[in-house]
């Protein structure tokens, strides 16, 4: 395929998981790609292979998004390098699992600057230069949390409900401006992010877990369609529907079930 020849897609969090899957599927569209995250080695994999594989330029840039100034001076170093960012996929970000009022701060602050406000901040930085192109594809990541109370990954679960919002209204103030976002709200899916979170998989997790590789063909496909939000996995579109039709109590207690260890 190459759809997307002569696209440049900017990829954060591509050294493991999602990042790398988004990645992959990317440049078998034929886009070149900026990879962003903080371990350059898997990014060095991940470029060699997609320059064999697919004939596509990759440059990598580690940084640390949750510094809001590393934010700036990436998009600032990609303007001097000539790089016009096309396709932006926000998909660094990770959870953090257990009793809220037991976590301790550092970790949680750490997450919200990267599930939040690195998000939006980068949507921020990318956004108006896609406007002034006419063109313009903005994946964000969120999660199936985002559609109810997340009880034990409280926190987490309103980060993931606040870029669907965000996501979702950005989009409707897009509209006819040739740039689109859309929001993929993926289910359990098999990467790092149970052993990061601090969490077992339980039942749950074995009864629904999605591959990677499904999530970003299903997240990629709806992003360069320019629709508004995707749930990944019919089992995952059917209880996020089901959610939004049950009293906001009743989901959150469904929420603490499904994942209690």
């Amino acid at each position: 395929m190459s759809e997307l020849k002569g696209k440049t897609a900017l990829v954060t969090g591509a050294s493991s998981g999602l990042g790398v899957d988004f990645a992959r599927e990317l440049a078998a569209r034929g886009a070149d790609l900026v990879l962003a995250a903080r371990r350059e080695a898997p990014m060095q994999t991940l470029a060699e292979e997609l320059r064999s594989r697919h004939g596509v330029q990759v440059r990598i840039e580690t940084v640390d998004l949750a510094d809001a100034g590393a934010r700036e001076r990436l998009a600032q170093s990609l303007q001097e390098q000539g790089v016009a960012v096309d396709i932006l996929v926000n998909n660094a970000g990770f959870g953090l699992y257990g009793d809220f009022g037991r976590m301790e701060w550092p970790a949680m602050n750490q997450m919200l600057q990267l599930d939040v406000v690195a998000l939006t901040h980068l949507t921020h930085l990318f956004v108006g230069p896609m406007r002034q192109r006419g063109y313009g594809r903005i994946l964000q990541v969120a999660s199936t949390a985002s559609y109810q109370p997340s009880p034990t990954y409280t926190a987490y679960g309103a980060a993931k409900a606040y870029v669907l919002s965000f996501g979702v209204a950005l989009n409707h103030e897009l509209a006819g401006s040739g740039v689109s976002c859309t929001v993929v709200s993926p289910g359990v899916t098999a990467t790092e992010f149970l052993q990061v979170s601090g969490q077992r998989r339980n039942w749950f997790h074995n009864s629904t877990m999605m591959t990677s590789a499904r999530v970003a063909a299903l997240g990629v496909r709806a992003t360069l369609q320019g629709r508004a939000s995707i749930v990944t996995g019919w089992i995952n579109a059917i209880s996020a529907f089901s959610m939004r039709l049950l009293p906001i109590r009743w989901a959150a207690a469904m929420g603490a079930f499904v994942m209690k260890n």
